[in-house]
């Protein structure tokens, strides 16, 4: 609980509806050190490696993205998440290889993943686009508690850890995904080794977050409203045992092939029981506003808002997520973007 202490101080002078509101956000999330949870992104879609290894070399070209987002501002301790992912197609785009890694900070207590991921792709039917892929990610997970930045309601207190505590564990992700010109679909999951694999650690590395299975479902289309402007709907659904199981609609317009405008709306959904899950947990709705704009033919910008449609809103200032991705030309393949621009990628 020196968690909670650190960031719910109450000897300053706030509102006391605003503490209680806090509280009860603090609370939740020191849930979530007990089983670490994914971190959230907005701009997910432009970022497909992220979700699922099997999106590894899909644009053919090599593409390097980066995002960071800054989660529940105006709050201390609030999460803090940065990352990069690279990936390329070869072997005459039957193969994707990818590298991802991310740093996600929530509090005392830190993340830092580093994964290598590869991806095959067979083509479905005639279409050459039409093309299903497997994909599959291998890497390692560091998970820490700064005891440091901690402060004990008693001295002493034997759950309040000494110093940095943490722990390094390998962790394998798996994919599926087909994509057309005009759909997709696929399913995905992470995380799906540390849980087995923490108990072998010393245990001295008392409340530090164990990483958990999470597992992803997106599909999504794109359709054309006139000559210069495109829909693109979609839906993520995001789920693991120990945490309600959020969706995400999305509506995403294009605009002469030049500007995404988008939205969003993120909701608790009762999937299927969870024996595990505390009953009566409100959904945590948000809207989120993007807007994705092409500075160069190969160069990409995007800024998403979060806006929660609960009573954190008045206590944050949203979420802010910011990211850049960079298009690199494949000389090694027929399909290059760049070799056949009439070829554009929407997934």
């Amino acid at each position: 609980m020196g968690f909670l202490q650190r960031l719910f101080d109450p000897t300053k002078n706030e509102d006391m509806m605003k503490r209680l509101i806090l509280t009860f956000v603090l609370i939740a999330s020191f849930l979530g050190v007990q089983a670490q949870q994914d971190a959230q992104f907005s701009q997910y879609l432009f970022n497909g490696l992220y979700v699922n290894p099997a999106y590894a070399g899909y644009k053919s070209d090599f593409f390097v993205n980066a995002f960071h987002r800054s989660q529940w501002t105006g709050l201390n301790g609030a999460p803090q998440t940065t990352s990069i992912a690279a990936d390329g197609s070869v072997a005459d785009d039957k193969v994707g290889l990818g590298l991802l890694l991310q740093r996600d900070q929530i509090g005392a207590q830190r993340t830092v993943a580093a994964y290598g991921n590869y991806a095959y792709r067979i083509q479905v039917g005639d279409d050459e686009n039409s093309r299903l892929a497997f994909g599959i990610g291998a890497g390692i997970v560091q998970s820490g508690i700064d005891g440091t930045r901690l402060n004990a309601v008693q001295a002493g207190d034997n759950f309040i850890p000494t110093g940095n505590q943490s722990f390094l564990l390998p962790d394998a992700r798996l994919g599926i995904l087909y994509t057309s010109d005009k759909y997709f679909i696929g399913a995905s999951a992470d995380n799906l080794l540390p849980q087995h694999m923490r108990n072998k650690q010393n245990a001295n590395s008392l409340g530090v977050p164990v990483p958990m299975p999470h597992y992803y479902f997106t599909t999504g289309a794109i359709f054309d409203l006139n000559n210069d402007t495109k829909i693109r709907p979609s839906i993520l659904i995001k789920d693991t045992p120990t945490a309600p199981t959020s969706m995400d609609i999305n509506a995403y317009f294009l605009l002469n092939e030049k500007l995404w405008l988008g939205t969003t709306y993120r909701t608790a959904i009762p999937l299927y029981n969870k024996p595990n899950l505390q009953k009566g947990l409100p959904t945590s709705s948000a809207m989120v506003a993007i807007v994705e704009f092409f500075a160069t033919e190969n160069l990409r910008i995007g800024y998403a808002f979060d806006y929660s449609m609960n009573k954190l809103n008045t206590v944050g200032y949203g979420s802010h997520e910011l990211s850049i991705g960079f298009l690199i030309k494949n000389n090694g393949s027929s399909r290059s973007r760049f070799n056949d621009p009439t070829r554009k990628c929407y997934f």
